[in-house]
């Protein structure tokens, strides 16, 4: 069952869309890669690589606008604005996205699982790290981490907010805490167009501040496309949706 709703978002000043795929089972939130809409994971057959899981009640998926990483691919306004818009998108999901996720699935304080590929792996580790108490799990494929070098400005405290590798390794308190209770899956190839390094990177601000992960090298015949992440999905769907369920 496909079900898609769209809301005016005061916090991003315009429409966004989520879709939902299944009807019960472990939420599952899928980023579009960079500024794909809510529709993109359907298109480029994740839903179909997640078809038994869905059929069986295993996961129910949903995914939305990518709207942060479509105004930054437009280079829509200044770069303060982007990096504003960021730090509002993320709000979105913390304060909009997941309370409607977890109505639709009738608890209020389920954990939800979140993944994406590229840029939508970014967005999953920002989610989980900003988020902790929603989200339990991170399913990050073939990840662009560090955005400061799209910039084009000096970094806000927007942006700051917004990149985990950069204010991690200055988190404290409650937060840290909870990310702890966290984990972060990080899976690269090593083929064209692939730096697994940026989720060594990762790894490393999150294993220093006690965050559980791991990195998953698909070696260098996987290169940077949608065939390599359909194969992880499907590869690592059921274990981090049992992990998620336990």
């Amino acid at each position: 069952m496909k079900l898609t709703e769209t809301w005016y978002s005061e916090r991003l000043g315009r429409e966004v869309s989520v879709t939902r795929w299944g009807e019960m089972g472990v939420p599952f939130l899928i980023y579009p890669t960079a500024g794909g809409d809510h529709e993109e994971i359907e298109r480029f057959l994740f839903i179909d690589t997640l078809a038994e899981y869905l059929e069986s009640g295993l996961i129910k998926v949903y995914s939305c606008d990518s709207i942060a990483g479509r105004a930054m691919l437009a280079h829509e306004g200044t770069p303060q604005h982007r990096m504003n818009l960021m730090d509002r998108f993320f709000d979105f999901v913390g304060y909009e996205l997941v309370p409607a996720i977890r109505s639709d699935c009738r608890s209020d304080d389920i954990r939800i699982l979140v993944g994406g590929a590229s840029i939508g792996a970014f967005n999953a580790l920002a989610s989980l790290c900003r988020f902790p108490e929603a989200f339990s799990t991170a399913l990050c494929m073939s990840g662009t981490y560090d955005l400061e070098r799209f910039l084009e400005a000096p970094m806000t405290e927007e942006f700051y907010r917004s990149s985990p590798i950069h204010y991690v390794p200055d988190l404290e308190g409650p937060r840290l805490d909870a990310l702890r209770s966290c984990f972060v899956l990080l899976a690269s190839g090593e083929g064209e167009a692939e730096d697994i390094g940026e989720s060594w990177r990762v790894a490393s601000v999150l294993g220093a501040r006690g965050i559980p992960n791991r990195v998953d090298s698909w070696g260098p015949d996987w290169k940077h496309d949608w065939p390599l992440w359909r194969n992880m999905l499907h590869t690592y769907t059921p274990e981090l949706a049992d992990a998620g369920d336990a």
